[in-house]
C-alpha cells in the first residue's frame, strides 16, 4: 500500500475563513503533507475558479460544507460539482451528495459547547439518514472550544495544539454502532478558519494559522498504487479519484501529528495468504488474523471491537487471531495521549 498524508475541512476566503487558497497550499508544504481538502461553507468556488489541481507536491482537492437553514446538520461533501440548497432537511441533501457520486461525511455530530455565544454548536441531528458515508470522529476545533473555559483560556489560546486530548466517547460510541449494521467511514478534519483578531484597535492577531492546526488532526489514505507519475504528468484526475476512492472506502485512519508522525501505521486482516485493509467487509470463517504495526517503540494498543476493548498491549505490533463476528478497529496511545484511531475491518457483518 501507498501512503500519503492530508489534511481535511479547511475553510478559505471564499467562505469564512481568512487564507487565499495559495497561501493554505504554502502552508501545507511546510509542513509536508500530500493533499488538502478545502470545504468552505456552502460554496464550490475554489472548484469554479480553478484551484483544484496539483501544486508540487501537493494535491488540493475541493468540497464544501453543507448545513440547512437552522445552520445545524453540517455535511462535508466530496467529490460534488454543483452546490446544493441550504433550504431543504439534510436528510435530501445527504441523498442528493451520494446519488450524484459524491461522499458525504458528517461533521463534528455531536458538538457541545457554550463558551462563545456568537459561535454555538452545531451537532448533527438526522441520524434516521443512511446516506452519508462516514463521520468527522476527531474535529480539532471543536474540542478546542469544547475544552475551553474562562479560567484555561489564556493556555489554550497559547497551546492550541497541546489542548487536543481525544475524539469524544460519544463519537466513537456511535461510529462502533453504526458499524454493526453497514460501514460507515471515521475521518479527522482541523475546521480551519486562522480568523484574525483585532487587538487595540491596531494589533492583528491570526488565531491559530493554518500552519499550526497543519499539525495536528491529519487523515491518512492508503492506496493500491503511487500517485508519483500522476505528479509528474500533472494529471490530477487520476490522483483525485484514487484519494477520495480511499476515504469512501475507509481504507485511511487518523492521527494527531502533534504527538507524533504516524506514518507507517498498519491495520489489517490476513486469511490464507489474503490481505484484507482497513475499511474492508469480509466474510466470517476461521483462521483470520488481525494484524496491527505501529511506527513506535513503546505505544499502547487497544483492539476494540463492537466498541469493547478485547486486548491492550504496550508493543508494537500485535496479532490477534478472530473467534467472534463483528466491527474491529484499533486506537493506539503514546504516553497516554490519543495518537492514532483506524477504521474498522467488519466481519460476517
Amino acid at each position: 500500500m501507498f501512503e500519503y498524508v492530508g489534511v481535511l475541512h479547511i475553510h478559505s476566503v471564499f467562505s469564512d475563513g481568512s487564507g487565499e487558497i495559495v497561501e493554505i497550499v504554502e502552508s501545507a508544504k511546510e509542513c509536508e503533507l500530500d493533499f488538502l481538502i478545502i470545504t468552505d461553507h456552502n460554496t464550490l468556488r475554489a472548484l469554479n475558479e480553478g484551484f483544484e489541481k496539483w501544486y508540487g507536491n501537493i494535491l488540493l482537492l475541493v468540497g464544501c460544507e453543507i448545513n440547512d437553514k437552522q445552520n445545524l446538520n453540517h455535511l462535508l461533501a466530496f467529490g460534488i460539482n454543483e452546490t446544493i440548497s441550504t433550504r431543504i432537511p439534510a436528510k435530501e441533501y445527504t441523498k442528493i451528495v451520494n446519488e450524484s457520486g459524491g461522499i458525504g461525511i458528517i461533521a463534528h455530530p455531536f458538538e457541545k459547547r457554550s463558551s462563545m455565544k456568537e459561535h454555538p454548536p452545531y451537532p448533527w441531528t438526522e441520524w434516521e439518514s443512511e446516506d452519508f458515508h462516514g463521520i468527522e470522529i476527531w474535529n480539532h476545533m471543536s474540542e478546542w472550544m469544547e475544552g475551553l473555559t474562562e479560567q484555561n483560556k489564556y493556555n489554550y489560546f497559547l497551546h492550541p495544539l497541546k489542548s487536543i486530548v481525544a475524539p469524544t466517547s460519544e463519537t466513537l460510541q456511535k461510529w462502533d454502532e453504526l458499524n454493526q449494521k453497514r460501514k460507515v467511514v471515521g475521518i479527522g478534519g482541523v475546521d480551519a478558519h486562522a480568523h484574525k483578531v483585532n487587538l487595540l484597535g491596531f494589533v492583528e492577531l491570526e488565531v491559530f494559522p493554518y500552519k499550526v492546526l497543519f499539525k495536528s488532526i491529519r487523515t491518512h489514505v492508503l492506496l493500491d498504487t503511487s500517485l508519483e507519475n500522476s505528479k509528474l504528468k500533472n494529471d490530477f484526475l487520476f490522483a483525485k479519484e484514487k484519494i477520495y476512492n480511499s476515504i469512501k472506502e475507509g481504507n485511511c485512519f487518523v492521527s494527531n501529528y502533534y504527538h507524533g508522525d504516524a506514518k507507517g501505521f498498519r491495520f489489517y486482516a490476513k486469511h490464507k495468504g489474503k490481505i484484507f485493509p482497513m475499511g474492508s467487509s469480509i466474510d466470517f470463517t476461521n483462521g483470520i488474523e488481525l494484524k496491527i504495526e505501529v511506527p513506535n517503540e513503546n505505544p499502547s494498543i487497544k483492539l476494540i471491537h463492537n466498541g469493547n476493548e478485547i486486548a491492550n498491549e504496550n508493543k508494537s505490533k500485535l496479532n490477534y487471531k478472530i473467534n467472534e463476528k463483528g466491527a474491529y478497529r484499533v486506537e493506539v496511545y503514546l504516553n497516554e495521549n490519543a495518537w492514532i484511531f483506524s477504521n474498522h475491518i467488519r466481519i460476517g457483518l
